[in-house]
């Protein structure tokens, strides 16, 4: 039988530890990184490949297979319908760039479900964490989604993925016509923050189209555990989803 209480306790080590030992080591004078050769608007730091093997050395001894942003998938040593799902630095341009928030995001889940989540926020030094049925925390305080009910009082946090289309207008007036919805649209550079923005209540609603799982699997157990709504479906990209995560007011579009 799968111990998911010993797994989150687990997870939330990990990721505290990790960041805690960048932090602590970082100079910030050399936060080296290089251009993506697959994408070239994608940077990869030499943080993430640190961060990436401290985490897997301590998921890969309980034999679930892994999904991870660096390594790809880890298959497990036994079947199971369960898998983690690591991002070991997400908002990786905000890293090294010192622009804005980045985070240490390990999620667990059940096929397509989301069981729970584990960020760590290297920007505020706080670990949240949450899922369906545990509910939603920071620092082992209970955090909730907010009670905005109009998407013209709402805030929207969204982004366009390195994949994102930009060059296509088609691509352009869909994003447009998405938010002009909203009272406010964030851009973070970090969807695991964006998702705790919902969680938390400081904002209502995070959609954005193709964006990587591993950049969501854990904010969105979080949502849910906040007492969100979640909703996603297979993107167009191997990996990648489409997201709409919400306060329980706000819902889907059509």
């Amino acid at each position: 039988m799968l111990e998911v209480n010993e797994l989150l306790e687990l997870a939330k080590s990990i990721s505290t530890r990790a960041g805690l030992r960048l932090l602590n080591s970082l100079d910030q004078g050399k936060k080296e990184y290089v251009c993506s050769s697959e994408h070239p608007k994608e940077i990869k730091a030499l943080a993430d490949t640190v961060l990436e093997k401290d985490i897997l050395q301590a998921l890969i001894p309980k034999g679930l297979p892994i999904l991870s942003e660096e390594s790809g998938f880890i298959s497990g040593e036994r079947e199971s319908k369960y898998w983690f799902i690591v991002d070991p630095l997400d908002g990786t341009f905000n890293f090294v760039k010192g622009l804005g928030p980045s985070a240490i995001s390990i999620a667990l889940w059940q096929d397509q479900k989301p069981i729970f989540g584990v960020i760590y926020s290297l920007t505020e030094r706080q670990l949240f964490w949450g899922g369906v049925g545990i509910g939603a925390y920071c620092d082992g305080q209970k955090i909730l989604v907010s009670d905005t009910l109009s998407k013209a009082e709402a805030s929207i946090c969204t982004g366009f993925p390195v994949r994102f289309e930009s060059k296509s207008d088609l691509a352009i007036q869909k994003f447009l016509r998405m938010v002009r919805q909203y009272s406010k649209v964030r851009m973070l550079g970090s969807a695991a923050i964006s998702l705790i923005n919902i969680a938390k209540g400081a904002a209502d609603v995070y959609s954005e189209q193709n964006i990587m799982i591993w950049d969501v699997a854990a904010g969105l157990a979080i949502v849910g555990g906040a007492g969100g709504s979640v909703h996603f479906n297979p993107g167009t990209i191997e990996h990648s989803l489409d997201v709409y995560a919400s306060n329980r007011h706000l819902f889907e579009p059509n």
